[in-house]
């Protein structure tokens, strides 16, 4: 497969390109949505030893859910400095270790978003955390021990990956 040609379709608060693309002798059009790059945490507080999820409004689903810390990578900034950037704000905790566990495509059938899931361990918050204001964030923190985790049911794969990692640690 080759991409022959990339127009931007919308530019908004994403993007979308609208492909043209040849394989095995044929063109077409393929609509890409261009989401970026993402980093998530599965968070254990290592005091409470709890892990700290978060409840949110996402659009996508239409719905609250549960999950693991989440965001984007800005420019300039590598998926670590991403990771802690994105504690501090939606929980209030500054990470005292980080475990990369694993990178994945979350939908390559049409969007390009990447996602860098961690494993952070953290023992202090300093702040209550709950999203950027400016960005309309409105985020609760939820926590569970380990055997909690392990019986929740989670909607968001990448909550659901790293609940499956913990599952595997023992």
């Amino acid at each position: 497969m080759e991409i022959k040609n990339r127009e931007k379709a919308y530019d908004g608060y994403f993007k979308i390109y609208k492909l043209k693309v040849e394989q095995h002798g044929h063109t077409f059009e393929r609509e890409q949505f261009d989401r970026g790059t993402a980093v998530a945490a599965l968070v254990y507080d290592t005091v409470q030893e709890r892990y700290i999820l978060t409840s949110q409004f996402r659009v996508g689903s239409e719905s609250e859910l549960v999950e693991v810390v989440a965001g984007m990578v800005d420019a300039g900034e590598s998926p670590e400095t991403s990771i802690a950037r994105e504690i501090e704000e939606e929980i209030g905790y500054s990470v005292d270790s980080l475990k990369h566990l694993h990178t994945f495509y979350s939908s390559p059938g049409g969007t390009t978003e990447k996602v860098h899931l961690y494993y952070a361990e953290v023992s202090h918050q300093h702040a209550d955390g709950g999203g950027k204001k400016d960005e309309h964030e409105h985020i609760e923190l939820v926590s569970f021990s380990k055997e909690e985790l392990l019986r929740e049911t989670f909607a968001d794969a990448k909550t659901i990956i790293a609940q499956q990692w913990v599952q595997l640690q023992e």
